[in-house]
């Protein structure tokens, strides 16, 4: 087993850097409470039941501030280590490290003066605990926890809830399972109205953790005792009652020394008709010893769940501290890194996307595949090829000469008018392409974890990667038009000389014969004539009246062949210039410009862009101390002298 020394100073040690963390249990924070999991001795009493002067006797000294009313009004970590020889007393608060107190007046002084620091001079409580250690060789290893004397009534100065929140306190300690409930009574009232002994029996009711202590027994009305307590006939307990006398409040007022008082205690019992018999086992010293060893025997016991919660708190914390990144190094060169690698891991994930391994960049492909194709098929060529607008528009194109064979101006005229249609589509999709590479950009830095810690770097990526974006486009919508504008420069040869044989197939060529007939079919229109109109213009005679709607309507026919044909082609083609332009640049370049600029930019300007949100620094700050508590405290677990 450990020596008793340093196990009780072990968890003295981790219970002042618990205090010193912030960390006094109540389970507010995401992490286990490292002091919920240590065992402790809880005081507990309602007021006026001889609290303070049990506490002073098992130190041996007078230092508790005394009055009326609630005087403890915030828990007091009373930490006993018992030193060797004729070494001097000394008490050192956890909150004034390095001053050393001799005289235990500047103590009860000192405890007022922290208590009214936190509550102010008023009578209200707070949970946060004064640590106090005290060294002499008149005491044991011990570690006590004084906490506000419960009561039943809220007197004037108080808050109206102070009943209730004195008990939610208490309850707080006395709840855990670790915790050793030291449930202090006065003899001269009746155990069953006991307000100690009530909580206790709540929260331990097999009375497993508790140890009674009954006081002022000297004080109990002539010809009575309190045996049925002590030997636990009244209420039963798992660990034996003990009886203590306190100094009286003439002997408090006189400074009677408490080295005289108790030795007067140990005659009380030693002496006394009623409790002669239980003498050895009656008074504050041994009252000490008990609850030292017990203590000892807990700490021991508990040792393995506390390392288990330690390493696990341990894992957790690093945990969090990797998921909101470490603390950023002051120096220009490494934050300029720091800069280029966040880069680098917002980069990747936008790729990701683009190549599949994340959703959204199928939403591209869907640009191709069903935005641009609809897009086609709803251009106004139907209106554009009327009969009546390519009738228009070959007329106008002929001038005042007639076509003689076919209308290649007006075939020219229809071509281009009808091609200017695609502009609008083509720069749509790059319009569209633009805004689903905004939209992953958008997205990728919001699902880069490394840079939620970074606003002002994540504006500013944001920014650079739209500059970038906003470029690509410009040239992307260039190359597109500049497609379109290719097809109306040049058009394709091949297609228009199918036409002319396409007609020679149908029949032989017209005599002279019939030319002049058909010369004259146009002074005198067929209908005059008699002849069936269906024959106006018909193959059978190719050179017929060229302003006839059949002749028209195959000039509309054969430019929306051809305007199909180039339909097709751009659908293949323009999808290729959006990736070469926009897709294939932002995977590539995105951030090449914001590489550049990153370069020129002084410390000072790079730690603005490292500027972190203050609440994650503060929340990571708090579990860099919490992290480094656990590793201390796992490590003084560890130097414990394990002697079998």
């Amino acid at each position: 087993m450990a020596t008793m020394e340093s196990l009780i100073g072990l968890v003295n040690r981790i219970q002042r850097a618990c205090t010193a963390l912030g960390d006094y249990g109540g389970g507010d924070s995401e992490f286990s409470s490292l002091w919920d999991a240590l065992p402790s001795v809880a005081v507990v009493g309602g007021q006026s039941s001889g609290k303070s002067s049990v506490l002073e006797s098992i130190v041996g000294r007078d230092f508790l501030p005394r009055g009326s009313g609630i005087v403890t009004r915030r828990p007091l970590v009373l930490q006993l280590h018992k030193t060797e020889g004729r070494q001097e007393e000394y008490a050192e608060f956890g909150h004034l490290p390095r001053r050393r107190f001799t005289d235990f007046a500047l103590v009860r002084k000192e405890i007022q003066d922290e208590t009214d620091r936190i509550t102010g001079k008023t009578k209200q409580i707070s949970p946060i605990p004064i640590h106090l250690s005290i060294y002499s060789p008149k005491v044991v290893n011990l570690t006590l926890i004084d906490l506000p004397g419960l009561t039943k009534v809220a007197v004037e100065g108080q808050s109206e809830t102070i009943v209730e929140d004195i008990e939610t306190m208490v309850r707080t300690y006395v709840e855990k399972p670790n915790s050793i409930i030291l449930a202090i009574s006065p003899a001269n009232q009746d155990i069953a109205t006991s307000d100690a002994i009530k909580l206790a029996k709540e929260v331990d009711p097999s009375g497993e953790r508790t140890f009674g202590v009954l006081t002022k027994l000297d004080l109990m009305d002539k010809g009575t005792n309190a045996l049925d307590v002590l030997e636990g006939r009244a209420y039963r307990l798992q660990h034996p009652w003990v009886g203590i006398v306190n100094r009286s409040q003439a002997d408090i007022n006189k400074n009677t020394d408490m080295m005289y008082a108790r030795r007067r205690e140990q005659e009380y019992f030693a002496t006394s008709p009623d409790y002669g018999h239980l003498a050895s086992k009656m008074g504050s010293e041994y009252l000490a010893k008990l609850l030292s060893q017990h203590l000892e025997s807990v700490i021991k016991a508990k040792i393995p769940g506390i390392t288990s919660l330690i390493n696990k708190g341990v894992d957790d914390m690093e945990a969090e501290l990797d998921r909101l990144g470490r603390p950023i190094a002051v120096d220009a060169g490494a934050q300029l890194y720091t800069i280029l690698e966040l880069c680098r891991a917002f980069d990747k994930i936008f790729k990701e996307h683009l190549d599949g391994g994340r959703p959204g960049g199928d939403r591209i492909y869907g640009v191709f595949d069903n935005q641009l194709p609809a897009a086609l098929r709803k251009l106004p060529f139907d209106r554009h090829l009327s009969l009546q607008n390519v009738r228009k528009i070959v007329s106008e194109a002929d001038g005042y000469q007639p076509h003689l064979i076919a209308p290649e101006q007006g075939y020219r005229r229809l071509i281009e008018g009808s091609l200017n249609y695609f502009r609008g589509p083509a720069e749509a999709s790059v319009d569209a392409v633009h805004f689903v590479l905004k939209e992953l950009v958008r997205k990728s830095i919001g699902e880069t974890e490394e840079l939620r810690r970074f606003p002002t770097l994540q504006s500013a990526l944001a920014a650079a990667a739209g500059e970038a974006l906003e470029k690509f486009r410009d040239e992307s919508k260039k190359t597109v038009v500049r497609l379109v504008d290719m097809e109306s420069s040049y058009l394709t040869v091949d297609f228009f000389r199918k036409l002319p044989q396409e007609v020679e197939k149908v029949g032989p060529t017209p005599s002279p014969a019939d030319r002049r007939a058909s010369s004259a079919d146009r002074k005198n229109p067929p209908s005059d004539r008699g002849i069936p109109a269906a024959d106006r213009g018909s193959a059978v005679d190719p050179l017929g009246d060229r302003y006839a709607e059949a002749h028209f309507r195959r000039i509309g026919s054969n430019v929306s062949s051809y305007i199909g044909m180039v339909s097709d082609t751009l659908k293949s083609t323009i999808p290729k210039a959006v990736v070469y332009c926009q897709v294939k640049e932002a995977k590539q370049n995105l951030l090449n410009y914001f590489y550049t600029q990153i370069g020129k930019k002084e410390a000072k300007q790079l730690a603005e862009l490292l500027d972190e949100d203050p609440s994650l620094m503060s929340k990571r700050l708090e579990i860099a101390k919490r992290l480094e508590l656990y590793k201390g405290a796992r490590d003084e677990i560890d130097s414990v002298s394990w002697v079998r």
